[in-house]
């Protein structure tokens, strides 16, 4: 398989290293040592590359086993801190909770949100927003109005002020943030952006936001293994 060519480890090993530290929230020493007490003796700096390379390859690849998304979209900014900066995570799920999509910025401002509507837009495609519920920031209606005005976005579409309804998606941003914790903060934001792309992902497949092969995690080990097109 291209993807793996002249990596030292199997791809199981290499695929289990990346889902369980996408998936709950553990420092990479800690993961290496937990390697190693399995006869797999992997150097943290090793799992951090896997992690970069292949956290973004997994949601790539299971963008078609996501599923219907309702189109009353709840939009919200939070905090991730890159190289000793606070920078910003713009989010959106539906009302279920579902994601929609996410976007590492280095502003937030009405060119960060348009930006991020429009990517978000786009990536569901089949399941355009009939509303889109924020906070008050003053960006949100700018991108809108730019949207509807190139056609992207349909001009009945409803924006709605709602801190009760975006209640959804700021308990949304403390879990997520629970996972981000032992990393304690990202060096470079490629690096941040790739490594969340791996928690969101293994966050949706985790709550079964995904149509796995069957229930529960041997389900979802089958999938992420499903996406690299090994024997399940």
């Amino acid at each position: 398989m291209s993807l793996f060519k002249r990596r030292r480890f199997p791809v199981e090993i290499i695929l289990l290293c990346v889902r369980w530290y996408c998936k709950y929230g553990i420092s990479y020493r800690d993961l290496a040592e937990m390697m190693q007490e399995r006869g797999i003796n992997v150097d943290p700096s090793t799992i951090f590359r896997w992690v970069r390379r292949y956290a973004p390859q997994i949601q790539k690849r299971v963008r078609q086993y996501q599923g219907q998304r309702s189109g009353s979209w709840r939009v919200d900014e939070t905090y991730v801190r890159v190289g000793g900066r606070w920078k910003y995570l713009f989010r959106a799920v539906d009302k279920h909770g579902q994601l929609i999509d996410f976007m590492l910025s280095d502003r937030r401002n009405a060119r960060a949100a348009y930006r991020f509507l429009r990517k978000a837009i786009k990536m569901m495609g089949d399941y355009p927003p009939f509303s889109i519920t924020t906070d008050r920031l003053a960006s949100y209606p700018k991108a809108i109005r730019r949207l509807q005005s190139e056609g992207l976005l349909l001009k009945d579409v409803e924006h709605r002020t709602s801190k009760y309804l975006n209640n959804v998606i700021e308990a949304d941003h403390g879990a997520l943030k629970r996972v981000i914790r032992p990393t304690r903060g990202f060096q470079r934001m490629k690096t941040a952006a790739a490594t969340l792309r791996g928690f969101e992902v293994m966050r949706m497949i985790r709550r079964g936001h995904c149509i796995l092969p069957q229930a529960g995690l041997t389900g979802e080990i089958r999938l992420v293994n499903q996406l690299f097109g090994l024997s399940v």
